[in-house]
């Protein structure tokens, strides 16, 4: 089983049903009348399971390196798509004439040749067009025998995937203007696998990447002699991309060299890592001879390394003050374009003078309306007495401000309460610890306690009978409210302390 045919039984889901490999090997093509949606079906599965190859690089070459943008037909085609339990597709050719007459399959000189874009269409209908599509509803296509066209088609799926891939990776990357310029050879190695991470694109693919990109999508300007690629800055607006001028050229140029700089220095560093390391195991295996020489390939390694680190930095140096002119040259145009812009509205405005007989005329409107709003005001405000209306707000605050003093009471008596409330609770826990502790004590002990409790109430009682004594004699001495004076006493016995 060749590897296309084994790509497109492991990935495409149509070709996984006994059923369909049957119906899509056969000779479909008598379908389009009696089961239009068969064929269709039958169609749209081919034309997929060819597009997902192409773009897995898994479809064999006519010559040089395989496309991941291209299909090749022909009887190599074929055969890699045979297969031992159902032979050849019968129907290969209806699939690719289907393609190209809805312009997803394009011969590659007809792709690359065309002035016009591939999504022009023309609204003049020819005869022969009209006649060609009544031959294909009534089922003759004019040939009893599928035949297979021979030729090398660009899919115009893959195309645009890759477009697509390579304009998002760009917009991510894009930091100033000189990051829009590329030479042929750095926009091939940093776009190589925009589609596929580990097929690259060949160079018919770039050519061809280049074409729709240029012509296609506007997205870029493309000089084939100077070999000079400018993409637009903003992808999404719809003007047309600057062309390529000799700057662009120059700075190109500049960073091609800065490329190839930074790979000869990688390569010359690893170099040197090697060599010194060859001379290490010359010089442990007792090879002086072969260490001696190998130090001095290194050290004209290391020599070589050194020089190209210089240019490198240069380069560097010179397009660090390029980018800083490019960005010059933006800040002025974007200043001239802002001072066109003043130069028109103040054009509108008229200058300084008409601004002023503007704003006086709105000034003397404005007072003339407060001067209709005062005399409306005297007239609807006569019989108001002010002191009243000053006195209504002053019983409205003070109302206010008793709401908000009441409002502030509310809240700490019950902040008070609640202290209380903590106070009680603990209080009773206490008094119940207090109580399990009696209970846990012996009978004995309880009496004796309850004894001494009782003593002690006895001595409290005799101390406080003089004091009430006391207490009533003095209360004997209040005068009436007649002014007369109660009896008085002779004598106050004092409390001896006896009577305790």
């Amino acid at each position: 089983m060749t590897e296309l045919l084994q790509f497109i039984l492991d990935h495409e889901a149509a070709f996984q049903s006994t059923g369909r490999l049957a119906s899509l090997y056969s000779d479909f093509r008598l379908q389009a009348v009696i089961n239009p949606d068969g064929y269709s079906a039958n169609i749209s599965a081919w034309r997929k399971a060819l597009t997902d190859a192409a773009r897995a690089g898994v479809i064999p070459a006519q010559a040089g390196s395989r496309g991941l943008l291209t299909i090749p037909t022909g009887e190599e085609l074929i055969r890699a798509l045979e297969s031992k339990q159902w032979g050849r597709p019968l129907a290969l050719g209806s699939v690719i004439q289907d393609a190209v007459q809805k312009k997803e399959l394009i011969l590659i000189k007809d792709f690359l040749s065309s002035t016009t874009s591939i999504y022009h269409k023309s609204w003049v209908i020819t005869p022969r067009q009209v006649v060609a599509w009544m031959l294909r509803q009534v089922g003759f296509t004019g040939t009893s025998q599928d035949r297979l066209v021979v030729g090398h088609f660009v899919s115009v799926a893959n195309v645009e995937a890759a477009a697509d891939a390579i304009l998002r990776k760009q917009e991510s990357t894009t930091t100033s203007t000189t990051s829009t310029i590329y030479s042929l050879s750095t926009f091939t190695s940093t776009f190589a696998h925009a589609l596929h991470p580990s097929t690259p694109l060949s160079p018919t693919d770039i050519s061809i990447l280049l074409t729709h990109l240029s012509r296609d999508r506007a997205a870029l300007a493309y000089d084939p002699a100077s070999q000079t690629i400018k993409f637009k800055p903003d992808p999404t607006l719809d003007n047309p991309p600057e062309p390529v001028t000799a700057n662009d050229t120059a700075l190109a140029a500049l960073t091609t060299l800065l490329a190839s700089l930074q790979t000869q220095t990688q390569h010359l560093a690893t170099r040197t890592t090697d060599l010194g390391a060859e001379a290490r195991d010359a010089v442990a295996k007792g090879n002086t001879t072969g260490a001696r020489t190998t130090l001095r390939r290194k050290r004209l390694a290391e020599t070589t390394l050194a020089q190209r680190g210089d240019a490198l930095a240069r380069v560097e140096e010179v397009l660090a003050e390029v980018e800083r002119a490019a960005g010059q040259v933006e800040v002025v145009k974007a200043l001239q374009a802002g001072t066109g812009v003043l130069k028109g509205l103040q054009a509108e405005v008229g200058g300084v003078e008409e601004a002023e007989r503007v704003v006086e005329g709105w000034r003397e409107e404005v007072g003339k309306v407060e001067e209709v709003s005062g005399v409306l005001a005297e007239v609807g405000g006569e019989g108001v007495d002010e002191g009243e209306v000053e006195g209504e707000l002053e019983a409205l605050e003070r109302e206010e401000r008793e709401k908000v003093e009441a409002e502030e009471t509310k809240k700490r008596l019950e902040a008070l309460e609640e202290v209380e409330r903590k106070r009680r609770e603990e209080e009773e826990a206490r008094m119940q610890r207090e109580s399990k502790e009696e209970l846990a004590t012996g009978t004995g002990e309880r009496q004796n306690k309850g004894v001494v409790e009782e003593d002690r109430q006895k001595d409290e009682v005799k101390e406080e009978t003089p004091v009430r004594q006391i207490a009533e004699q003095v209360g004997e001495l209040d005068v009436d409210a007649n002014g007369k004076e109660a009896t008085q006493p002779q004598s106050v016995p004092a409390v001896s302390a006896e009577s305790s």
